[in-house]
């Protein structure tokens, strides 16, 4: 997992042309007024989901990971907290599910890490993480996850 500022991005250009591509459209776009839901950047390979929503307790809550895409989740306004940890031998509480890439743990985070406008976090496959969490009080959010494609089918 990477966590930085858009500002910073340039540094992981080391990382492939698809993430070039991500911060591309993330410095040019006007994500104030995106509209919600799924946008294409480059196809299936490359798709970007605009979300609102207001930060919510971490009780009840639980990890979540990917095996066919990562997620690069971009604070456009407001603040959260985001639980993470690295897989390793978790309990998983939601089998994968290959139609919505998407499986579930019970334990909870080893690390929480504050995001606010104009940070970043990168998570591969093996990065465990729970967004979406209240900092201090809960705040409204306007977030774009981008979601590159790894290949794996």
């Amino acid at each position: 997992m990477i966590i930085d500022t858009l500002a910073n991005a340039g540094l992981y250009a080391g990382l492939g042309d698809r993430f070039q591509t991500a911060f591309r459209w993330l410095r040019e776009t006007d994500l104030a007024s995106l509209e919600k839901g799924k946008h294409s950047i480059e196809g299936d390979r490359i798709f970007a989901i605009v979300n609102e929503y207001d930060t919510i307790p971490a009780e009840g809550e639980q990890m979540e990971s990917h095996r066919k895409h990562i997620d690069v989740q971009y604070i456009v306004s407001g603040e959260e907290l985001v639980g993470h940890d690295m897989l390793r031998s978790q309990q998983v509480s939601r089998p994968y599910d290959d139609s919505d890439d998407f499986m579930l743990y019970a334990d909870r985070p080893s690390f929480y890490t504050k995001l606010a406008a104009g940070d970043f976090a990168i998570f591969y496959p093996t990065d465990l993480h729970m967004p979406n969490l209240i900092s201090g009080k809960s705040v409204p959010v306007r977030k774009i996850v981008i979601k590159i494609a790894t290949d794996k089918k």
